[in-house]
């Protein structure tokens, strides 16, 4: 195993960190990189430096794509059965460092280190499950007609991930693109990219060819302009804002590559008036506190008939005064930190801007919660008296902050849902199944969850609108990562 730690402590807290952190991962070795430029990983939860990374220059974009088109020949011919065992040996590789990985995410973002250990190791497990199962039984080859209809692997591609879901959404591309046949340079976030390099560790360990996984640390304007707009990328794969996936569009335009994009959400949660408005409310404001709100697919606009208002702020807030906020491995914590202290100054600044423009504050509000004097600690928050029109309806916060907007009646729920520049997810309860699905349909979003059903790991997840395009997940992932060749006369 080629790997070495350093222990530093800091007031108790052991800080696990790998000594490939100022180095990148090109043509299967660890190589220093070309540029100088660093950047420190500060802990949310402590405000504390935890590592200094390398960031990368567009000379190392240049030789991390280059082993990727070197590799690409050669792994694209690779038959299903040596890729699904490349896939085993990553996933039992995975399993032997689920322990580190977990307190590196509890590090580098202030995950709690349950949620770290029960959900964010496991769910990027869990994507390399799943396309392990989606190879099994992918057809690759069909007939029409006379005409054969291969899928083959889509070329070199560019992976650009974020800081919420790490590992989930390092895995969500890499799993399905290694399953294809492709090559890829990986670009994780700089603000959470401790994890990464450990998958990279995991790749290098597994056995992954030389070049076909290469990762090079930087930021979005340096690295993934130039990963973007790189002439010899085949493929962008994106999952971030809506600002960063429109660049990555653009950058991407001169060379007409496929760009597949995950973004933004603002996602409404429909309650109609006939549920057990205690325990749905309840469960929905739980689920949007959950990783302290960061996560995309977050219903963070809960929507309940206007009669109703009343008895819900008092539920949500009941429920999000309930929950606690601590350092990751301190006894009872739910939530942790936010990502950054501009995440933090942001957060405070909606608040700030919705309680101007007439919402009203059920629980939590500006600062940190009672006890925390450091880290970027939000409040778990509940405005209510929101209308669509105001910011804190339309924008992403990214942060433990739930709505309440009053409706009329079930057309106006739909109207109020679907007026948004977003369309990722959204949500419908009803003791009715019936009725619950079919306002489902009228939903404008990619995912729709109906009495609170979570998601499965394998059906087809992304957006409308402004939340993206394109589809990650099981077999649906796997296509992404293919293109389609018709060859007419090959059959008589």
């Amino acid at each position: 195993m080629r790997r070495e730690r350093d222990e530093v402590e800091n007031e108790g807290v052991s800080e696990m960190i790998t000594t490939h952190v100022r180095q990148f991962y090109v043509g299967g070795q660890w190589v220093q990189p070309l540029g100088h430029d660093t950047r420190s990983v500060i802990n949310p939860t402590t405000e504390l430096e935890i590592a200094t990374i390398a960031m990368g220059t567009s000379r190392d974009v240049d030789a991390a794509v280059t082993s990727a088109r070197d590799a690409f020949a050669t792994f694209a011919a690779t038959t299903r059965d040596e890729r699904l065992w490349l896939l085993d040996a990553v996933m039992t590789v995975y399993r032997a460092r689920s322990d580190e990985l977990a307190d590196v995410v509890s590090q580098e973002m202030g995950a709690p280190a349950t949620l770290s250990r029960e959900d964010q190791v496991p769910v990027g497990l869990g994507q390399f499950r799943q396309a392990f199962e989606a190879l099994q039984n992918f057809e690759f080859d069909s007939r029409d007609g006379s005409t054969a209809v291969f899928y083959e692997p889509a070329g070199v591609c560019a992976l650009i991930t974020p800081w919420n879901w790490p590992l989930l959404l390092i895995a969500s591309k890499v799993a399905p693109a290694l399953a294809a046949g492709c090559t890829m340079v990986l670009k994780p976030s700089e603000l959470a990219p401790l994890s990464a390099l450990i998958i990279a560790e995991v790749m290098d360990e597994a056995g992954v060819p030389a070049g076909v996984f290469n990762l090079v640390n930087g930021d979005g304007p340096t690295v993934g302009s130039a990963l973007a707009s790189h002439p010899e990328v085949d493929l962008v794969s994106i999952t971030g804002s809506t600002r960063a996936g429109v660049s990555v569009a653009r950058n991407a335009a001169d060379t007409v590559k496929r760009v597949h994009q995950e973004l933004g959400g603002k996602s409404a949660d429909i309650l109609l008036p006939d549920v057990d408005l205690e325990q749905t409310v309840a469960k929905s404001v739980m689920a949007i506190m959950e990783n302290s709100g960061q996560s995309c697919d977050a219903r963070t606009r809960i929507l309940v008939q206007r009669d109703q208002l009343s008895q819900a702020e008092v539920i949500a807030a009941r429920v999000a005064n309930s929950v606690v906020a601590g350092a990751p491995a301190a006894p009872g914590t739910m939530i942790g930190p936010v990502i950054s202290a501009a995440q933090f100054d942001k957060i405070q600044e909606m608040i700030t801007q919705a309680l101007a423009q007439g919402a009203h504050l059920v629980a939590g509000g500006l600062g940190r919660p009672s006890g925390l004097e450091r880290g970027y600690f939000v409040r778990p928050t509940v405005l209510s008296n929101v209308t669509n029109d105001m910011a804190i309806a339309r924008e992403e916060v990214f942060g433990p902050v739930v709505v309440l907007v009053a409706y009329d009646d079930e057309e106006d729920a739909v109207r109020i849902a679907n007026d948004s520049p977003y369309g990722l997810s959204g949500a419908v309860s009803s003791s009715d199944v019936d009725r619950a699905r079919a306002l489902a349909r009228r939903i404008r979003s990619g995912m729709v969850h109906v009495n609170g059903k979570g998601l499965d790991g394998r059906s087809p997840f992304g957006g409308y609108k402004q939340s993206g395009n394109g589809r990650e997940y099981g077999v649906f992932g796997l296509r992404e990562f293919l293109e389609v060749k018709s060859v007419f006369g090959y059959y008589p």
